[in-house]
Protein backbone atom coordinates (compact mmCIF):
# COMPACT_ATOMS: atom_id res chain seq x y z
CA UNK A 1 0.00 0.00 0.00
CA UNK A 2 2.61 2.75 1.06
CA UNK A 3 4.88 1.64 -1.93
CA UNK A 4 2.56 2.82 -4.46
CA UNK A 5 0.97 5.71 -2.68
CA UNK A 6 4.98 6.83 -2.52
CA UNK A 7 5.58 6.20 -6.12
CA UNK A 8 3.87 9.86 -6.56
CA UNK A 9 6.17 11.48 -3.79
CA UNK A 10 9.60 9.62 -5.03
CA UNK A 11 11.80 11.77 -7.88
CA UNK A 12 11.55 10.28 -11.69
CA UNK A 13 14.22 8.28 -12.56
CA UNK A 14 16.67 9.11 -15.68
CA UNK A 15 15.53 7.46 -18.91
CA UNK A 16 17.58 4.70 -20.00
CA UNK A 17 20.29 4.41 -22.75
CA UNK A 18 21.66 2.15 -24.52
CA UNK A 19 25.56 1.58 -24.85
CA UNK A 20 27.47 -0.48 -26.76
CA UNK A 21 29.99 -2.40 -24.07
CA UNK A 22 32.03 -5.10 -24.89
CA UNK A 23 32.25 -8.86 -23.60
CA UNK A 24 34.89 -7.45 -21.56
CA UNK A 25 33.47 -4.20 -20.67
CA UNK A 26 29.97 -6.42 -19.64
CA UNK A 27 32.55 -8.41 -17.32
CA UNK A 28 34.01 -5.55 -15.88
CA UNK A 29 30.95 -3.80 -14.91
CA UNK A 30 29.49 -7.21 -13.30
CA UNK A 31 32.89 -7.92 -11.14
CA UNK A 32 31.63 -4.26 -9.75
CA UNK A 33 28.20 -5.40 -8.70
CA UNK A 34 26.62 -3.13 -11.00
CA UNK A 35 24.46 -3.83 -13.83
CA UNK A 36 24.62 -2.41 -17.33
CA UNK A 37 21.06 -0.32 -17.10
CA UNK A 38 22.91 0.80 -14.10
CA UNK A 39 25.94 2.29 -16.15
CA UNK A 40 23.79 3.59 -18.70
CA UNK A 41 21.61 5.49 -16.19
CA UNK A 42 24.77 6.79 -14.73
CA UNK A 43 25.86 8.09 -17.99
CA UNK A 44 22.55 9.52 -18.91
CA UNK A 45 23.15 11.08 -15.54
CA UNK A 46 26.27 12.80 -16.98
CA UNK A 47 24.35 13.90 -19.78
CA UNK A 48 21.24 15.48 -18.17
CA UNK A 49 23.36 16.80 -14.94
CA UNK A 50 21.54 17.51 -11.45
CA UNK A 51 18.89 19.72 -10.65
CA UNK A 52 20.09 22.36 -7.89
CA UNK A 53 18.06 22.53 -4.65
CA UNK A 54 14.93 24.82 -4.95
CA UNK A 55 15.58 26.13 -1.74
CA UNK A 56 12.81 28.29 0.08
CA UNK A 57 13.94 29.74 2.83
CA UNK A 58 16.42 28.84 5.44
CA UNK A 59 15.44 27.09 8.91
CA UNK A 60 16.19 28.89 12.01
CA UNK A 61 14.59 28.99 15.53
CA UNK A 62 11.39 28.70 15.76
CA UNK A 63 11.33 28.05 11.78
CA UNK A 64 12.25 24.65 11.45
CA UNK A 65 14.92 24.53 14.45
CA UNK A 66 13.82 23.75 17.58
CA UNK A 67 15.70 24.66 20.60
CA UNK A 68 15.31 22.96 24.04
CA UNK A 69 14.33 25.21 27.40
CA UNK A 70 16.19 23.64 30.11
CA UNK A 71 12.79 21.62 31.09
CA UNK A 72 12.45 20.25 27.48
CA UNK A 73 16.22 18.97 27.64
CA UNK A 74 15.45 17.29 31.10
CA UNK A 75 11.92 16.14 29.74
CA UNK A 76 13.25 14.62 26.38
CA UNK A 77 16.34 12.90 28.40
CA UNK A 78 13.31 11.35 30.50
CA UNK A 79 12.01 10.47 27.10
CA UNK A 80 15.14 8.10 26.14
CA UNK A 81 15.38 6.79 29.58
CA UNK A 82 11.88 5.71 29.97
CA UNK A 83 12.03 4.25 26.06
CA UNK A 84 15.34 3.42 25.21
CA UNK A 85 14.91 0.00 26.60
CA UNK A 86 12.32 -1.11 23.87
CA UNK A 87 14.74 -0.47 21.05
CA UNK A 88 17.92 -1.89 19.62
CA UNK A 89 20.42 1.24 20.21
CA UNK A 90 23.65 1.39 17.90
CA UNK A 91 26.08 4.31 16.81
CA UNK A 92 27.30 4.11 13.57
CA UNK A 93 30.46 6.10 12.31
CA UNK A 94 31.64 7.04 9.32
CA UNK A 95 35.42 6.21 9.46
CA UNK A 96 36.98 5.39 5.99
CA UNK A 97 38.36 8.50 5.15
CA UNK A 98 42.91 9.31 5.56
CA UNK A 99 44.31 11.45 7.80
CA UNK A 100 46.30 12.75 4.56
CA UNK A 101 44.26 15.92 4.49
CA UNK A 102 44.88 16.65 7.92
CA UNK A 103 48.80 16.94 7.48
CA UNK A 104 48.51 18.87 4.58
CA UNK A 105 50.98 21.75 5.50
CA UNK A 106 53.23 19.56 7.05
CA UNK A 107 53.50 17.60 3.19
CA UNK A 108 53.78 20.94 1.75
CA UNK A 109 56.68 22.19 4.06
CA UNK A 110 58.85 18.59 3.75
CA UNK A 111 58.40 18.18 -0.10
CA UNK A 112 59.29 22.11 -0.90
CA UNK A 113 62.08 24.10 -0.53
CA UNK A 114 60.00 26.41 2.25
CA UNK A 115 61.53 27.62 5.77
CA UNK A 116 59.83 26.85 8.76
CA UNK A 117 59.62 30.46 8.82
CA UNK A 118 57.20 30.47 5.45
CA UNK A 119 55.66 27.43 7.19
CA UNK A 120 53.25 29.43 10.19
CA UNK A 121 51.04 25.96 10.62
CA UNK A 122 54.14 24.13 11.18
CA UNK A 123 56.06 26.65 12.71
CA UNK A 124 52.73 26.18 15.64
CA UNK A 125 53.22 22.29 15.46
CA UNK A 126 56.51 22.66 16.03
CA UNK A 127 56.64 25.00 19.20
CA UNK A 128 53.90 22.85 20.57
CA UNK A 129 54.97 19.89 19.84
CA UNK A 130 55.07 18.30 23.18
CA UNK A 131 51.14 19.04 23.74
CA UNK A 132 50.40 16.62 20.92
CA UNK A 133 49.31 13.40 22.42
CA UNK A 134 51.59 11.07 19.82
CA UNK A 135 54.66 13.10 21.49
CA UNK A 136 56.05 10.52 23.46
CA UNK A 137 55.58 7.40 20.93
CA UNK A 138 57.00 10.21 18.06
CA UNK A 139 59.71 10.55 20.66
CA UNK A 140 60.48 6.69 20.45
CA UNK A 141 60.40 6.20 16.51
CA UNK A 142 63.60 9.33 16.65
CA UNK A 143 65.03 7.49 19.34
CA UNK A 144 65.12 4.11 17.25
CA UNK A 145 67.01 5.98 14.50
CA UNK A 146 69.76 7.46 16.96
CA UNK A 147 67.78 10.61 17.36
CA UNK A 148 65.25 12.51 20.25
CA UNK A 149 62.80 14.74 19.93
CA UNK A 150 64.32 17.18 21.88
CA UNK A 151 67.74 16.96 20.42
CA UNK A 152 66.21 17.74 16.97
CA UNK A 153 64.33 20.21 18.90
CA UNK A 154 67.77 21.94 19.80
CA UNK A 155 69.41 21.23 16.55
CA UNK A 156 66.57 22.65 14.38
CA UNK A 157 65.60 19.22 12.78
CA UNK A 158 62.59 20.20 11.95
CA UNK A 159 62.47 18.40 8.69
CA UNK A 160 63.10 15.08 10.39
CA UNK A 161 60.17 15.86 13.16
CA UNK A 162 57.65 15.96 10.34
CA UNK A 163 58.91 13.22 8.04
CA UNK A 164 59.02 11.39 11.32
CA UNK A 165 55.28 11.87 12.12
CA UNK A 166 54.36 11.27 8.51
CA UNK A 167 56.81 8.56 6.60
CA UNK A 168 56.02 4.76 6.87
CA UNK A 169 59.07 4.15 9.14
CA UNK A 170 57.58 6.79 11.65
CA UNK A 171 53.92 6.85 12.80
CA UNK A 172 53.09 6.82 8.92
CA UNK A 173 50.12 9.22 9.97
CA UNK A 174 50.14 10.54 6.46
CA UNK A 175 48.96 7.45 5.26
CA UNK A 176 46.80 6.40 8.48
CA UNK A 177 43.01 6.95 8.83
CA UNK A 178 41.98 9.60 11.17
CA UNK A 179 40.52 6.64 13.09
CA UNK A 180 44.11 5.82 14.13
CA UNK A 181 45.44 8.94 15.02
CA UNK A 182 46.17 9.46 18.55
CA UNK A 183 44.08 12.58 19.60
CA UNK A 184 43.94 12.73 23.23
CA UNK A 185 46.62 12.32 25.97
CA UNK A 186 45.28 11.69 29.51
CA UNK A 187 48.49 11.41 31.61
CA UNK A 188 48.69 8.16 32.14
CA UNK A 189 46.91 6.76 29.16
CA UNK A 190 46.31 8.30 25.08
CA UNK A 191 43.44 7.41 23.24
CA UNK A 192 43.07 7.74 19.03
CA UNK A 193 39.77 8.97 17.71
CA UNK A 194 38.24 5.83 17.29
CA UNK A 195 39.17 4.56 21.33
CA UNK A 196 37.10 8.48 21.79
CA UNK A 197 34.04 6.77 19.91
CA UNK A 198 33.93 3.45 22.72
CA UNK A 199 34.15 5.66 25.69
CA UNK A 200 31.53 8.18 24.30
CA UNK A 201 29.19 5.40 23.32
CA UNK A 202 29.35 4.16 27.08
CA UNK A 203 27.72 7.00 28.33
CA UNK A 204 24.46 6.55 26.11
CA UNK A 205 24.29 3.42 23.33
CA UNK A 206 24.58 0.97 26.16
CA UNK A 207 21.33 -1.89 25.36
CA UNK A 208 19.67 -3.68 28.00
CA UNK A 209 21.93 -6.78 27.89
CA UNK A 210 25.15 -4.39 28.62
CA UNK A 211 26.08 -4.47 25.00
CA UNK A 212 27.71 -1.86 22.62
CA UNK A 213 26.65 -1.84 19.24
CA UNK A 214 29.05 0.28 16.85
CA UNK A 215 29.66 0.29 13.35
CA UNK A 216 32.56 1.45 11.63
CA UNK A 217 33.09 1.67 7.68
CA UNK A 218 36.84 1.82 6.90
CA UNK A 219 38.52 2.00 3.83
CA UNK A 220 40.17 -1.47 2.74
CA UNK A 221 43.62 -0.73 3.12
CA UNK A 222 43.46 0.07 7.19
CA UNK A 223 41.23 -3.13 7.58
CA UNK A 224 43.93 -4.90 9.08
CA UNK A 225 45.00 -1.84 11.02
CA UNK A 226 41.85 -1.01 12.26
CA UNK A 227 41.30 -4.39 13.39
CA UNK A 228 44.11 -5.36 15.42
CA UNK A 229 43.81 -1.97 17.65
CA UNK A 230 40.19 -3.02 18.29
CA UNK A 231 42.03 -6.88 19.79
CA UNK A 232 44.17 -4.94 21.63
CA UNK A 233 42.32 -2.20 23.40
CA UNK A 234 38.44 -4.19 23.57
CA UNK A 235 39.21 -5.95 26.89
CA UNK A 236 40.81 -2.88 28.83
CA UNK A 237 37.30 -0.59 27.47
CA UNK A 238 34.93 -3.60 28.19
CA UNK A 239 36.43 -4.15 31.64
CA UNK A 240 36.19 -0.21 32.72
CA UNK A 241 32.73 -0.22 31.96
CA UNK A 242 31.63 -3.54 32.48
CA UNK A 243 30.20 -3.60 29.09
CA UNK A 244 30.61 -5.46 25.95
CA UNK A 245 31.81 -4.22 22.61
CA UNK A 246 29.80 -5.37 19.04
CA UNK A 247 32.31 -4.46 16.37
CA UNK A 248 31.04 -3.91 12.77
CA UNK A 249 33.55 -3.29 10.46
CA UNK A 250 32.70 -2.30 6.76
CA UNK A 251 34.13 -0.77 3.70
CA UNK A 252 32.56 0.92 1.15
CA UNK A 253 30.80 -1.40 -1.70
CA UNK A 254 31.95 -1.60 -4.79
CA UNK A 255 28.62 -1.86 -6.37
CA UNK A 256 27.77 1.72 -5.36
CA UNK A 257 30.79 2.82 -7.51
CA UNK A 258 30.09 5.39 -10.55
CA UNK A 259 31.49 5.04 -13.96
CA UNK A 260 34.05 7.81 -15.25
CA UNK A 261 33.04 9.63 -18.62
CA UNK A 262 35.22 12.05 -20.43
CA UNK A 263 34.07 15.35 -21.01
CA UNK A 264 31.63 14.58 -23.74
CA UNK A 265 30.31 12.46 -21.53
CA UNK A 266 31.78 8.68 -23.56
CA UNK A 267 32.84 6.06 -20.50
CA UNK A 268 36.52 7.13 -19.72
CA UNK A 269 39.28 4.23 -19.86
CA UNK A 270 42.60 3.45 -18.42
CA UNK A 271 45.96 3.04 -20.16
CA UNK A 272 44.69 -0.47 -20.58
CA UNK A 273 41.34 0.20 -22.09
CA UNK A 274 39.52 -0.52 -19.14
CA UNK A 275 36.37 1.43 -17.64
CA UNK A 276 37.21 4.06 -14.90
CA UNK A 277 35.07 3.53 -12.04
CA UNK A 278 35.41 5.57 -8.87
CA UNK A 279 33.90 5.61 -5.38
CA UNK A 280 30.54 7.14 -5.39
CA UNK A 281 31.22 9.66 -2.34
CA UNK A 282 30.07 9.28 0.95
CA UNK A 283 26.44 8.80 -0.11
CA UNK A 284 27.19 5.02 -0.79
CA UNK A 285 27.11 4.82 2.70
CA UNK A 286 23.33 4.43 2.85
CA UNK A 287 24.26 0.70 2.02
CA UNK A 288 26.32 0.08 5.25
CA UNK A 289 23.70 2.14 7.12
CA UNK A 290 21.49 -0.05 6.20
CA UNK A 291 23.49 -2.89 7.54
CA UNK A 292 23.91 -1.76 10.91
CA UNK A 293 22.56 -3.96 13.88
CA UNK A 294 20.04 -1.18 15.41
CA UNK A 295 16.87 0.02 15.93
CA UNK A 296 18.03 3.74 17.28
CA UNK A 297 20.99 4.56 15.58
CA UNK A 298 23.38 7.79 16.16
CA UNK A 299 25.43 8.83 13.50
CA UNK A 300 28.58 10.91 13.93
CA UNK A 301 31.78 11.72 12.14
CA UNK A 302 35.16 10.01 13.50
CA UNK A 303 36.79 12.69 14.00
CA UNK A 304 34.29 14.93 16.02
CA UNK A 305 34.95 14.15 19.43
CA UNK A 306 36.23 15.26 22.80
CA UNK A 307 38.25 15.30 25.87
CA UNK A 308 36.13 13.36 28.81
CA UNK A 309 35.80 16.80 30.46
CA UNK A 310 33.31 17.51 27.71
CA UNK A 311 31.54 13.97 26.98
CA UNK A 312 28.57 14.74 29.98
CA UNK A 313 27.03 17.52 28.63
CA UNK A 314 27.81 16.15 24.84
CA UNK A 315 26.14 12.36 25.47
CA UNK A 316 23.04 14.44 27.99
CA UNK A 317 22.31 16.25 24.09
CA UNK A 318 22.75 12.83 22.40
CA UNK A 319 19.90 11.17 25.22
CA UNK A 320 17.59 14.11 24.55
CA UNK A 321 17.72 14.26 21.35
CA UNK A 322 16.99 10.50 20.87
CA UNK A 323 14.03 11.04 23.76
CA UNK A 324 12.79 13.78 21.19
CA UNK A 325 12.98 11.31 18.18
CA UNK A 326 11.32 8.37 20.40
CA UNK A 327 8.30 10.99 21.38
CA UNK A 328 7.55 11.21 17.91
CA UNK A 329 8.23 7.87 16.81
CA UNK A 330 5.75 6.14 19.25
CA UNK A 331 2.88 8.71 17.47
CA UNK A 332 3.54 7.73 14.11
CA UNK A 333 3.85 4.28 14.94
CA UNK A 334 0.60 4.25 16.82
CA UNK A 335 -1.22 5.82 13.67
CA UNK A 336 -0.06 3.67 11.00
CA UNK A 337 -0.93 0.41 13.49
CA UNK A 338 -4.58 1.94 13.44
CA UNK A 339 -4.18 2.63 9.91
CA UNK A 340 -3.56 -1.24 9.41
CA UNK A 341 -6.24 -2.19 11.26
CA UNK A 342 -8.65 -0.11 9.06
CA UNK A 343 -10.09 2.45 12.64
CA UNK A 344 -10.87 4.89 10.21
CA UNK A 345 -12.52 6.86 12.60
CA UNK A 346 -13.08 10.82 13.74
CA UNK A 347 -10.60 10.54 16.45
CA UNK A 348 -7.69 8.97 13.96
CA UNK A 349 -8.38 11.68 11.64
CA UNK A 350 -7.94 14.71 14.07
CA UNK A 351 -5.06 12.66 15.51
CA UNK A 352 -3.17 12.85 11.96
CA UNK A 353 -4.09 16.40 11.70
CA UNK A 354 -2.38 17.46 14.81
CA UNK A 355 0.91 15.35 14.17
CA UNK A 356 1.43 16.09 10.49
CA UNK A 357 0.31 20.11 10.94
CA UNK A 358 1.35 20.67 14.46
CA UNK A 359 4.24 18.64 15.04
CA UNK A 360 5.49 17.11 11.28
CA UNK A 361 5.28 20.35 9.51
CA UNK A 362 3.55 18.52 6.51
CA UNK A 363 0.47 19.70 4.69
CA UNK A 364 -2.11 17.59 4.27
CA UNK A 365 -4.33 17.44 1.13
CA UNK A 366 -7.87 17.57 1.92
CA UNK A 367 -9.79 13.73 2.35
CA UNK A 368 -12.71 15.35 -0.42
CA UNK A 369 -9.88 15.37 -2.90
CA UNK A 370 -9.74 11.52 -2.59
CA UNK A 371 -11.98 8.68 -4.26
CA UNK A 372 -12.92 7.62 -0.88
CA UNK A 373 -11.99 7.16 2.46
CA UNK A 374 -9.68 4.24 2.11
CA UNK A 375 -7.51 5.85 -0.38
CA UNK A 376 -6.99 8.71 1.33
CA UNK A 377 -5.50 6.81 4.31
CA UNK A 378 -3.45 5.18 2.21
CA UNK A 379 -2.35 8.66 1.46
CA UNK A 380 -1.69 9.73 5.04
CA UNK A 381 0.23 6.02 5.30
CA UNK A 382 2.24 7.27 2.57
CA UNK A 383 3.50 10.27 4.18
CA UNK A 384 4.36 8.20 7.49
CA UNK A 385 5.93 5.13 6.63
CA UNK A 386 9.37 6.02 6.34
CA UNK A 387 12.57 6.48 8.71
CA UNK A 388 12.98 9.24 11.10
CA UNK A 389 16.27 11.40 12.04
CA UNK A 390 16.80 14.12 14.48
CA UNK A 391 19.60 15.96 13.50
CA UNK A 392 21.56 18.28 15.48
CA UNK A 393 22.12 22.13 14.09
CA UNK A 394 24.61 24.20 15.55
CA UNK A 395 24.78 28.18 15.09
CA UNK A 396 26.89 29.20 11.95
CA UNK A 397 30.21 30.89 12.97
CA UNK A 398 32.09 30.57 10.10
CA UNK A 399 32.54 26.51 9.44
CA UNK A 400 31.42 24.74 6.65
CA UNK A 401 28.79 21.87 6.49
CA UNK A 402 25.45 21.36 5.09
CA UNK A 403 23.02 23.54 5.85
CA UNK A 404 19.27 23.48 7.36
CA UNK A 405 16.56 24.25 5.12
CA UNK A 406 13.30 24.62 3.59
CA UNK A 407 12.59 22.57 0.01
CA UNK A 408 10.48 22.48 -2.47
CA UNK A 409 7.83 25.47 -3.62
CA UNK A 410 4.79 23.34 -2.76
CA UNK A 411 4.79 21.90 0.26
CA UNK A 412 8.37 22.46 1.38
CA UNK A 413 10.07 20.02 3.87
CA UNK A 414 13.28 20.21 5.73
CA UNK A 415 16.23 19.16 4.58
CA UNK A 416 19.87 19.67 5.18
CA UNK A 417 21.14 20.87 1.81
CA UNK A 418 24.99 21.32 0.47
CA UNK A 419 26.65 24.78 -0.55
CA UNK A 420 27.17 22.62 -4.28
CA UNK A 421 23.72 21.87 -4.60
CA UNK A 422 22.59 25.36 -4.63
CA UNK A 423 22.70 27.43 -7.58
CA UNK A 424 24.09 30.64 -6.29
CA UNK A 425 23.59 32.29 -9.71
CA UNK A 426 20.12 32.23 -8.52
CA UNK A 427 19.76 35.64 -6.97
CA UNK A 428 16.80 34.18 -4.53
CA UNK A 429 18.70 30.71 -4.18
CA UNK A 430 21.69 32.60 -3.39
CA UNK A 431 20.24 35.39 -0.84
CA UNK A 432 18.07 32.12 1.30
CA UNK A 433 21.71 30.15 1.37
CA UNK A 434 23.26 33.49 2.72
CA UNK A 435 20.67 33.81 5.44
CA UNK A 436 21.62 30.77 6.96
CA UNK A 437 22.72 30.43 10.34
CA UNK A 438 23.21 26.97 11.22
CA UNK A 439 25.00 24.43 10.05
CA UNK A 440 24.66 20.59 10.37
CA UNK A 441 27.99 18.98 12.52
CA UNK A 442 26.85 15.34 11.29
CA UNK A 443 25.24 14.37 14.78
CA UNK A 444 22.37 12.29 13.93
CA UNK A 445 20.08 10.13 15.70
CA UNK A 446 17.87 7.76 13.17
CA UNK A 447 15.00 5.58 13.62
CA UNK A 448 15.47 2.59 11.10
CA UNK A 449 12.53 0.28 11.68
CA UNK A 450 8.64 0.84 11.22
CA UNK A 451 6.28 0.67 13.63
CA UNK A 452 5.98 -3.18 13.31
CA UNK A 453 9.97 -3.58 14.18
CA UNK A 454 11.21 -4.04 10.67
CA UNK A 455 13.88 -2.69 9.37
CA UNK A 456 13.47 0.18 6.47
CA UNK A 457 14.68 -0.15 2.92
CA UNK A 458 16.87 3.04 3.12
CA UNK A 459 17.56 2.96 -0.42
CA UNK A 460 13.51 3.87 -1.09
CA UNK A 461 13.94 7.13 0.60
CA UNK A 462 16.54 8.26 -1.44
CA UNK A 463 16.49 10.96 -3.50
CA UNK A 464 18.55 10.44 -6.75
CA UNK A 465 18.46 13.75 -8.20
CA UNK A 466 20.81 15.06 -5.65
CA UNK A 467 24.44 14.19 -6.70
CA UNK A 468 26.61 16.20 -8.35
CA UNK A 469 28.90 15.95 -11.03
CA UNK A 470 32.63 17.22 -10.87
CA UNK A 471 36.19 17.16 -13.18
CA UNK A 472 38.87 15.32 -12.24
CA UNK A 473 42.19 14.45 -13.53
CA UNK A 474 42.99 10.93 -14.52
CA UNK A 475 46.94 10.61 -16.03
CA UNK A 476 46.66 13.70 -17.41
CA UNK A 477 43.22 13.63 -18.93
CA UNK A 478 40.43 15.63 -17.99
CA UNK A 479 37.47 13.38 -16.89
CA UNK A 480 34.14 13.48 -15.03
CA UNK A 481 33.28 12.00 -12.28
CA UNK A 482 29.63 11.39 -10.13
CA UNK A 483 28.97 11.51 -6.60
CA UNK A 484 25.52 9.75 -5.14
CA UNK A 485 23.23 11.68 -3.00
CA UNK A 486 25.01 12.65 -0.01
CA UNK A 487 24.55 10.75 3.09
CA UNK A 488 23.14 13.57 5.12
CA UNK A 489 22.11 14.71 2.45
CA UNK A 490 19.94 13.12 -0.56
CA UNK A 491 20.51 9.71 0.76
CA UNK A 492 18.10 10.63 3.64
CA UNK A 493 15.89 13.29 1.34
CA UNK A 494 12.63 11.54 1.99
CA UNK A 495 13.14 11.01 5.65
CA UNK A 496 10.95 12.32 8.13
CA UNK A 497 13.12 15.24 9.39
CA UNK A 498 14.05 16.88 12.70
CA UNK A 499 16.14 20.21 13.59
CA UNK A 500 17.63 20.72 16.97
CA UNK A 501 19.82 23.30 17.83
CA UNK A 502 22.66 22.26 20.29
CA UNK A 503 25.69 24.51 21.90
CA UNK A 504 28.44 24.44 19.33
CA UNK A 505 31.10 23.75 22.21
CA UNK A 506 30.21 20.09 21.49
CA UNK A 507 31.31 20.18 17.70
CA UNK A 508 34.99 19.63 17.94
CA UNK A 509 36.22 18.34 14.61
CA UNK A 510 39.65 17.79 13.45
CA UNK A 511 40.16 18.99 10.16
CA UNK A 512 43.88 19.46 10.60
CA UNK A 513 46.88 18.18 12.66
CA UNK A 514 46.96 21.77 14.57
CA UNK A 515 43.00 21.36 15.94
CA UNK A 516 44.06 19.18 18.75
CA UNK A 517 45.62 22.49 19.95
CA UNK A 518 42.09 23.63 20.86
CA UNK A 519 40.90 23.72 24.03
CA UNK A 520 38.64 20.07 23.57
CA UNK A 521 41.70 18.38 22.62
CA UNK A 522 44.49 19.83 25.25
CA UNK A 523 46.63 17.50 27.54
CA UNK A 524 45.24 16.77 30.93
CA UNK A 525 46.67 19.79 32.73
CA UNK A 526 45.77 22.41 30.17
CA UNK A 527 42.10 20.90 28.94
CA UNK A 528 39.20 22.70 29.59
Amino acid sequence: MHKQARSLLLSDVPKQIKMNFSLKDKEHIEAHGLSIEKVEQQIERFQKGFASSCVVRAAKAGDGIERFSSQELESCCQAFEQNKDKYVLAKFVPASGAASRMFKDLYDYVEGDKSIEDCPKVAELIDNIDKFAFASVLDDKLKASGESLSACLSDKKYKQIVNTILQADGLDYGQSPKALILFHNYGSQVRTAIEEHLVEAADFCVNQDKHIHLHFTISPQHFDKVQSLFNEVLPRYEATFGLKYDIQLSTQKSSTDTIAVNLDNTPARDHEGRLIFRPSGHGALIENLQETFGDIVWVKNIDNVEKDALKTGDCKYKKALCGFLLTIKQKIDAILKAIESKDFSESLKQRIKDLCENTLSLKLRCESEFENTETYFEYVYSLLYRPVRVCSMVKNEGQPGGGPFWVGESNPRLQIVEKSQIDLSNEQYNKVFHSSTHFNPVDIVCSLTDHNGKKFDLNDFVDENAGFISEKTQQSAKIKIQERPGLWNGAMADWLTFFVETPIEYFNPVKTVNDLLKSAHRPLEQGV
